[in-house]
């Protein structure tokens, strides 16, 4: 949904051609998959970051458009809430300068943007959830100004025809109404991509939809919303409630949700295309003037708009992604489970963790995912939500195991196998995985942290819920800072 799109209203002509394009987009992506005309000689790495903005105090900062002006550098984009913003880190090669330069070139890129937006009286924080967040800055009044997120959500309304229901039980329990998606924009993650040949796209999905429930559990990071202590990583059933466009009926009868896991493993990136295509009716059915068949037939490469576009309004925790860059075209899947934070040192080992084994498991003379049910996949990514380091998740031959002893037993070695592969020698692998390891071994990530340091405030000052949030939201800013890994973090 990063494509800007105008304040409108939709026809039933603009569906029905819009259903006709979508068509025409889908044969001309089976001719270019038959025609080998896809970029993946040199494959390379991307990274998107989610960030929060809040004000002196640790309290939402509803300021993303003058902040977006002061820091005044294309990287960096609006996202759905004004107290969000989205940087795209320039795409590399995995193992170009090392990790320290792709380490130096985020924080550089993150402190600039702190100066700039300190100028304007807001701060950066990268966590999942922000922990200070009320229900009454998620009103439409919180939804940022570009036209595009209100065509959005008045699209969503319209497809649904009723409120949202957002519930979670966690350690406490929530059960709340919204009439807008903006409670959505809770929710700041980390996004990885990964550029994969045609050939060798249905392993990495596939691979990537195996290990999502051990990369939630290892990095959970948003235990709190609106006050309320929930899950681990709340940010997994809150985003897949607060896009829904099914009422309760609708659910009843099977129709998918637009967050999705999936439900079944795939052989092609075409499987994922043309599922959008059967399964979705289109929220914004704007058509390109491109014709992509001429366009094929005349030698050059199609945006396929409409395509990418519905891709857009479609959440898979893992994502393909089709774009043109340099007049040729890639395939990407983008791992969107993860969430924001805590520190640049933690987002790295977490993408060192991701990039090595889904490589690794690729690399498997057997694939886990021919030993695996797909079902037990979305399990994992439920249970790992929920309980975050304290998971016990599904694995082939080991049966229903804690996470740290799946993680340190079998797979930090197959992630360590497929970083050699990749080209990243033991000086830069021990650096990264060494973190994953020894969240393993201490038990502590984000979500830990925080919630033992809001409960160490709350039992030692009485101060009030809010307060030992705002509080503790504060101390995780100065620690992110520092940029030592979370597992690290003491709570005094």
């Amino acid at each position: 949904m990063g494509r800007d799109v105008p304040a409108m209203v939709f026809t039933r002509e603009d569906r029905r051609r819009y259903r006709i394009k979508m068509q025409d987009c889908l044969d001309a992506f089976a001719q270019m998959l038959r025609e080998a005309r896809f970029e993946f000689e040199r494959p390379q790495v991307g990274l998107e970051i989610e960030l929060n903005l809040v004000d002196a105090s640790g309290e939402p900062a509803m300021r993303n458009t003058e902040v977006l002006e002061a820091i005044a550098d294309a990287a960096w984009a609006t996202e759905l809430g004004r107290f969000n913003l989205e940087i795209n880190i320039p795409p590399r090669t995995l193992t170009a300068g090392g990790p320290d330069a792709w380490e130096k070139e985020i924080r550089d890129a993150l402190n600039h943007a702190e100066e700039r937006a300190a100028d304007v009286g807001a701060h950066l924080i990268m966590v999942g959830i922000l922990p200070t967040l009320r229900q009454s800055d998620v009103s439409e009044s919180g939804l940022s100004e570009d036209p595009r997120y209100q065509l959005l959500n008045e699209q969503v309304f319209a497809a649904r025809g009723e409120d949202l229901r957002i519930e979670v039980d966690g350690v406490d329990r929530l059960r709340t109404y919204a009439d807008t998606i903006t409670p959505e924009a809770a929710c700041t993650s980390t996004q990885f991509h990964l550029q994969v040949s045609p050939d060798d796209f249905a392993d990495y999905w596939n691979a990537a939809q195996a290990i999502a429930g051990v990369q939630v559990a290892l990095a959970a990071n948003s235990p709190f919303l609106f006050g309320k202590e929930l899950w681990h990583e709340t940010r997994i059933p809150l985003f897949e409630q607060a896009t829904d466009t099914r009422s309760e009926e609708i659910k009843v009868q099977g129709v998918r949700p637009r967050v999705w896991f999936g439900e079944r493993w795939i052989n092609s990136v075409f499987d994922l295309f043309e599922e959008n295509l059967r399964y979705f009716p289109a929220l914004l059915p704007l058509c390109d003037e491109e014709d992509p068949k001429e366009t094929l037939d005349g030698g050059d490469t199609p945006e396929l708009a409409e395509l990418t576009l519905q891709n857009g309004t479609i959440y898979r925790w893992n994502r393909p992604v089709y774009a043109v860059a340099h007049d040729r075209p890639h395939l990407r899947v983008e791992n969107r489970v993860l969430p924001a934070g805590p520190t640049v040192a933690d987002v790295l080992a977490n993408g060192a963790f991701y990039y090595g084994l889904t490589r690794g498991l690729v690399d498997e003379e057997r694939p886990v995912w021919s030993r695996m049910s797909f079902s037990a996949a979305e399990d994992n990514l439920h249970a790992a939500a929920r309980r975050g380091m304290d998971a016990r998740l599904y694995w082939p031959g080991m049966g229903e195991v804690p996470v740290s002893e799946l993680v340190l037993r079998r797979l930090l070695p197959l992630a360590h196998q497929g970083l050699e592969r990749w080209g990243m020698d033991a000086a830069w692998r021990e650096p990264l995985l060494g973190i994953i390891e020894q969240r393993c071994v201490t038990g502590r990530n984000g979500a830990v942290w925080q919630q033992e340091m809001f409960h160490h405030i709350d039992d030692s000052t009485h101060v009030g819920r809010h307060e030992a949030l705002r509080r503790m939201t504060q101390q995780y800013i100065d620690y992110m800072h520092l940029n030592a890994p979370a597992h690290t973090w003491p709570v005094e």
